[in-house]
């Protein structure tokens, strides 16, 4: 196991404080192109393009209490009643990399959506920097986003092709966080998979729990995917949570990845490490066919 390098990675909660959060309608009505501004791939790395050959994908607007919200959705061009993944994005939201993401999925035979769940409190695709969008991201409160997120899953079933009695969730870095808090708010989704998810950051006024405070309130199973190197998940923490899970007899797990830093699947960015990738990759595919996904 390699040391673990200075944290430099915008996935705890306790890196910025939460802004207060106030209604302000909908920031973001339709999504953007390319990249996430603060960390577009470095000049020479060529990050994975799925082509959507043989797919239906595209931008739709999901309703929701207060308006609609943008998504992408990714989905066999053929088919209905197709099982379901929830998509949900890093703090940067819905750019290049997580509609990749939903179009590899579609070539797995799901119907695969991420929606922008930052909507509401800013681009977050078009942040300037990294404290930027960490700062939107902090202002998502946890009840807006289970809301959403039902939103989502309804949305699948009665417009998308979506199968609900099939469906699971799927996230990274703070996305990784709102599934572990997800599978304990709502049984709607037969199972998880938390991509490098904070399991303890601090508490704050839109994020009142962690990860490792609902261990025991589960309702689904989760696959927690993290690595040595974390420079803010520190191996001990993954201990405490998977001592948390096997104490509340819970049938989660955790796979933890030598040598791994912080955004190891995101493969437009330095972190990037083929082999954990594409090893969690098969993983995740075979959690959610073992939970019948």
């Amino acid at each position: 196991m390699k040391p673990r390098r200075k944290f430099d990675d915008p996935h705890l909660e306790s890196l910025l404080p939460a802004v207060p959060f106030s209604r302000r309608g909908f920031v973001v009505s339709s999504l953007a192109t390319g990249f996430a501004l603060a960390v577009r791939p470095a000049l020479g790395q060529k990050p994975i393009h799925t082509s959507a050959e043989g797919l239906a994908a595209g931008e739709v607007k999901i309703p929701v209490a207060d308006g609609s919200m943008p998504a992408y959705y990714a989905r066999p061009a053929a088919g209905t009643r197709l099982a379901t993944i929830v998509v949900m994005p890093e703090i940067f939201g819905v750019h290049e990399h997580m509609k990749d993401i939903c179009r590899r999925l579609a070539k797995a035979g799901y119907l695969a959506v991420c929606p922008e769940i930052y909507a509401r409190q800013g681009d977050a695709v078009n942040a300037p920097t990294v404290e930027a969008a960490v700062r939107i991201a902090n202002a998502k409160p946890d009840p807006e986003l289970f809301a959403d997120i039902d939103a989502v899953i309804d949305w699948a079933a009665k417009s998308g092709g979506g199968d609900p009695a099939r469906v699971g969730i799927t996230g990274f870095c703070r996305g990784g966080r709102q599934v572990w808090m997800y599978a304990a708010h709502s049984n709607r989704v037969k199972a998880g998979v938390a991509w490098y998810g904070a399991l303890e950051a601090a508490p704050s006024a839109t994020m009142p729990r962690r990860p490792i405070d609902i261990a025991r309130e589960l309702k689904v199973p989760v696959l927690g995917l993290y690595g040595d190197a974390d420079g803010g998940i520190p191996v001990d923490q993954v201990d405490r949570m998977r001592a948390a899970l096997k104490a509340a007899g819970k049938p989660s797990e955790i796979v933890l990845y030598d040598d791994a830093e912080h955004g190891f699947f995101a493969d437009y960015r330095g972190s990037y490490q083929e082999k954990a990738a594409q090893d969690g990759w098969k993983r995740m595919l075979d959690w959610f066919k073992r939970h019948g996904v």
